[in-house]
C-alpha cells in the first residue's frame, strides 16, 4: 500500500454487500445513500432524487468466491446455517468460479428443495470440511 501499488478503498459494511450484490444481478451501479456528505463519497456521482442524497456505487465482482455453507448436494446447491446465510449467497453470484466449504456433503435429492438458498448453477465446487 506505502508503495503504491495497491489501491486502499474504505467501504461500509453495507455498501460492500449492496455492491457485491449488484455484481450478482449484473447491475451497472447503484446509489445507496450511505456516506454521502462524508469523505466516503470524495471524487463519486451523487444524485438528489425524491427528496434524498445518494451516492454512485460500483459492483464488485470476484474471480473467486470461498464460502461457508451448512449442507450442499455434488451439484452445489445450498442450505446455510445462521450468518453465513448474510453473504454466502450474494457472494457466490457475483463471483467467476465459486468455492462451497460444507460441514456435509448429502446426495441428490438430499436437500429440502425450500431449505436451499443458494442454487448450483452459482457453485463450481463443493468441498466437504469437518
Amino acid at each position: 500500500y506505502r508503495a503504491g501499488k495497491v489501491e486502499l478503498e474504505l467501504v461500509p459494511q453495507g455498501n460492500l454487500a449492496c455492491r457485491i450484490q449488484a455484481a450478482g444481478m449484473g447491475l451497472g451501479a447503484v446509489f445507496t445513500p450511505t456516506g454521502f456528505g462524508t469523505l466516503l463519497a470524495e471524487g463519486k456521482e451523487t444524485r438528489h432524487i425524491d427528496g434524498k442524497d445518494y451516492v454512485l456505487e460500483y459492483p464488485i465482482k470476484a474471480d473467486f468466491a470461498l464460502i461457508k455453507a451448512y449442507k450442499g448436494d455434488r451439484w452445489g446447491n445450498l442450505v446455510y446455517r445462521k450468518s453465513a446465510r448474510n453473504f454466502g449467497p450474494i457472494m457466490a453470484m457475483a463471483a467467476d468460479v465459486t468455492i462451497a466449504q460444507v460441514s456435509e456433503v448429502v446426495e441428490l435429492g438430499g436437500l429440502d428443495p425450500e431449505h436451499i438458498i443458494t442454487p448450483g448453477i452459482f457453485v463450481q465446487h463443493v468441498v466437504q470440511v469437518a
